[in-house]
């Protein structure tokens, strides 16, 4: 059998990511041509058949110079970079040259058109590396930048968004506490440091730590210092809330999950894995790690089980390749392991975690590794072949982000493909145009992808069927244009496919928020619905006036969303119908608590009639301010 040829998509493009709100709207695109059968996949080491002809045809490849070290080499100086070898300033064109489109389309399925996402931009866009050179391209390199949000300036996919990383910001501490968490109703906190600066092994989890009942005899918030004082008929209690309490590193630290398992909230942060009961926020166990915690999938095993990444040193070298199983149900480590490097490129300053079912992967630049969370014995390591995995996304099913070697590392060629989760076989091969790379997995069930071009910075966003085929490509109408949240994702040779946040995916529609409007007297947004079938609106759904909102997941049907906290209105909970229609409230958090609630980047998750608003970095401007900072709130009625 043959690699799957370039997969076309139906002739309607899905527009291109945005640039900034005041930039111009590009102009229409052309019409893509008519979509190419998929092909079954490809056996290892057959390579690709050449591109479908593009018009316009692309930039000739780059002719290597001659004597060009074979493939892995060292380079000399001043000679091209092997394939797949990070690009050195000026050695490659700015993020996003003109190309055609994934699709054979002149400006690719989301040519210049504002569609849903506007103008192009992207966290591809014109900004350099993280050591000042330009990004790394090519073979598995994901094209990321420290600091750049995930969606587009305006609110396109991978080019804009929510703010990812705070980097020393001044944060306002509005709650002060000594660090730890505060039971709302009698104004108390456990006045405990974590226990996140151990050098040795994991060793089990410490006991809690009893929480300060606010009586006036800890080292707390006053016995009658009550944040549900301002509390309105209607509106749910603030449960509880915790503090930072910790020293971190200068520029802070980023926070792994939350994982919610039973009655336990789990979270990770520098040097520990704590668990909090969820009804009253005091610390169930806590679990210090040698050094920082670096990697951990967005899901966790059905039983409770996870892996993460440490350190394998606490030195700036350090590489992310030790592998730690624990028990979030009790906070109590399983099997440790180090991952092996495969070669000397086999670079692991940044890996990709991903769970399905029993398997855990590890995905990094042209390399990657799976193996068995209950036990940790390794399943299937780096296959044979041209084109090799560097990130997966987990859940019921265990989907690939794969790169193949090219002659241009200007011009990748990248494929997805949904893989056994105990063989990593392919079950099927879908591989877009060249010059097109997977950027993240929206929902692997269905299969929503997003596809970004780097040269173009253009974003799409597509629709596959369970056996890999093209299903629709998201069309969305020129007015609006959209925004994703994937987090502090500015790794360099790791890419996570999983993990973003502000959509929502049923067997047939799929739920995305637009860009914040703030052309009236305040912000507000608009959620829309995607038939998946076909790939145009349904319906759109309105946020209140002057507020925005977020979708979360599906809940009993419906849609469910977060209304975003405003000045003097606090944030919620509520659900749309899958008809559409305007939000209806579940959950109402206290306005007089808005504030405090209103972090600068945030998870928010809704279990058991609670919602948990969880800070995912954790960074202030002096270490006082640091360990001040409001780290979780808990709402319920």
């Amino acid at each position: 059998m043959t690699q799957p040829p370039s997969q076309q998509p139906p002739p309607e493009g899905f527009g291109a990511p945005q640039k900034p709100r005041d930039t111009p709207q590009p102009p229409q695109p052309q019409s893509p041509p008519a979509a190419t059968p998929p092909m079954p996949p490809a056996p290892p080491g057959t390579p690709p058949p050449p591109a479908a002809p593009q018009t316009p045809p692309p930039a000739a490849p780059q002719t290597p110079p001659a004597g060009q070290p074979g493939y892995g080499y060292p380079q000399a100086p001043g000679a091209q970079p092997g394939y797949g070898y990070p690009q050195a300033a000026g050695q490659a064109p700015g993020p996003y040259a003109q190309q055609p489109g994934p699709y054979g389309a002149p400006a690719g399925p989301y040519a210049q058109q504002p569609g849903p996402y506007g103008a192009p931009a992207g966290p591809y866009a014109q900004q350099p590396g993280p050591y000042g050179q330009q990004p790394p391209g090519g073979y598995g390199y994901p094209q990321q930048y420290p600091g750049a949000p995930a969606p587009g300036p305006s609110g396109g996919g991978p080019f804009k968004g929510r703010p990812a990383v705070i980097i020393g910001a001044a944060l306002a501490v509005l709650l002060v506490v000594a660090g730890g968490v505060f039971l709302a109703t009698r104004g108390a906190d456990d006045g405990k440091k974590p226990l996140a600066t151990s050098s040795e092994s994991p060793v089990g989890p410490s006991a809690s730590p009893s929480v300060d009942q606010g009586d006036g005899k800890g080292d707390g918030r006053e016995a009658n210092d009550d944040l549900n004082a301002g509390r309105k008929p209607g509106e749910a209690k603030v449960l509880w809330l915790t503090t930072n309490g910790m020293d971190l590193p200068r520029n802070g630290a980023d926070v792994y999950g939350p994982w919610i398992v039973g009655d336990t909230l789990v979270k990770g942060m520098y040097r520990s894995v704590v668990g909090y009961s969820v009804a009253d926020g005091k610390k169930k166990w806590t679990l210090p790690l040698p050094a920082d915690m670096c990697a951990a999938p967005g899901t966790a095993t059905a039983d409770g089980k996870v892996v993460i990444g440490v350190k394998n040193g606490t030195t700036d070298k350090a590489d992310c390749s030790d592998l730690q199983m624990i028990d979030l149900n009790t906070g109590k480590v399983g099997w440790k392991k180090s991952v092996k490097k495969n070669g000397t490129w086999d670079l692991m300053s940044d890996i990709g975690l991903a769970i399905s079912g029993d398997t855990v992967t590890v995905g990094r630049t042209s390399n990657s590794n799976a193996y068995r969370v209950s036990d940790g014995s390794q399943l299937f390591g780096k296959p044979s072949g041209n084109c090799q995995p560097f990130a997966f996304a987990g859940g019921p099913k265990l989907i690939a982000a794969s790169a193949c070697r090219t002659a241009d590392v200007d011009n990748p060629q990248q494929q997805i493909q949904e893989v056994d989760p105990t063989t990593g076989k392919p079950k099927w091969t879908y591989q877009p145009k060249r010059g097109w790379e997977v950027d993240k997995v929206y929902s692997v069930s269905p299969l929503v992808v997003s596809l970004t071009q780097r040269e173009e910075k253009k974003w799409s966003i597509l629709a596959l069927k369970e056996n890999g085929t093209l299903r629709s490509q998201l069309v969305g109408d020129k007015e609006d244009k959209f925004s994703v949240d994937c987090g502090h994702d500015f790794s360099i040779f790791g890419q996570q496919l999983e993990g973003c946040s502000g959509l929502a995916a049923d067997a047939n529609s799929f739920y995305m928020m637009t860009e914040d409007d703030t052309s009236g007297t305040g912000r507000t947004n608009k959620v829309v619905a995607f038939d998946l079938n076909t790939g145009k609106p349904r319906w759109k759904a309105a946020a209140p006036a002057e507020r925005t909102m977020k979708p979360l997941r599906m809940e009993g049907g419906n849609v469910l969303v977060y209304l975003e906290p405003g000045y003097d209105k606090g944030g919620a909970i509520a659900t749309i119908a899958p008809t559409g229609g305007a939000p209806k409230v579940v959950l109402q958090h206290p306005d007089s608590t808005t504030r405090i609630e209103n972090f600068f980047t945030s998870k928010v998750v809704y279990a058991g009639g609670r919602s948990f608003v969880v800070s995912d970095r954790v960074s202030a401007s002096n270490d006082e301010e640091e360990k001040e900072q409001t780290t979780m709130m808990a709402f319920g009625k």
